[in-house]
């Protein structure tokens, strides 16, 4: 009898131990899925911000005219590779990604620019990135919310104060593009009539 309590006993033990390794295995696999989903932002982040240069220099001997908008373009990309952390780099991010469509809906005004292939290829790689970019940032989101939901869960929630754990903060537009734009349509006047 006391070989059967004590058989229990071990076997209980062992049963604990291999939940809690379980659990403590899922905090670590959500944690490290957070981080390497915001490493692949930071990547392809920095092959956009890499190509920055690349593509100032190529329009300033073409757009001589347009200093401040290539100086907007020089700051944001200043900007965001000083930034700390999602919120202050989707700030930088936000200002870089509204410097660079003001920079391609200036250079509309110079075919000559246009018209070269190291913008256009530029122009078109930059695009991608931004695309890519955004794909990843909601990825990214989907991972905090993941991490940040088991951060609340029993019993992963006596694990993560354990562990220290805290919520992660989100990947957020910034307010000033999430505001609709004004549109506005104008009806053609009609013409005069004429008396029959």
């Amino acid at each position: 009898m006391a070989f059967m309590v004590l058989l229990l006993f071990v076997v209980s033990i062992v049963v604990a131990l291999a939940y809690s390794a379980g659990i403590y295995n899922q905090m670590i696999g959500v944690k490290v899925n957070v981080e390497k989903s915001w490493s692949n932002i930071e990547v392809l982040e920095k092959q956009r911000y890499d190509e920055i240069p690349r593509l100032v220099k190529v329009c300033e001997g073409y757009m001589q005219y347009e200093r401040d908008t290539l100086q907007k373009v020089i700051a944001a990309r200043t900007k965001y590779l000083a930034a700390r952390g999602p919120a202050a780099q989707a700030t930088a991010g936000t200002e870089m990604a509204t410097a660079l469509k003001s920079l391609f809906a200036v250079a509309e005004n110079y075919p000559d620019l246009k018209a070269n292939q190291n913008f256009t290829a530029l122009q078109n790689r930059i695009t991608a990135l931004e695309n890519e970019i955004a794909d990843r940032r909601e990825f990214y989101n989907d991972s905090v919310g993941i991490f940040n939901a088991r951060l609340e869960q029993v019993p992963y929630v006596f694990f993560a104060r354990m562990l220290d754990y805290h919520a992660r903060e989100m990947y957020k537009v910034a307010a000033a593009e999430t505001a609709p734009p004004d549109v506005k349509f104008e009806m053609p006047k009609p013409a005069g009539r004429t008396a029959a």
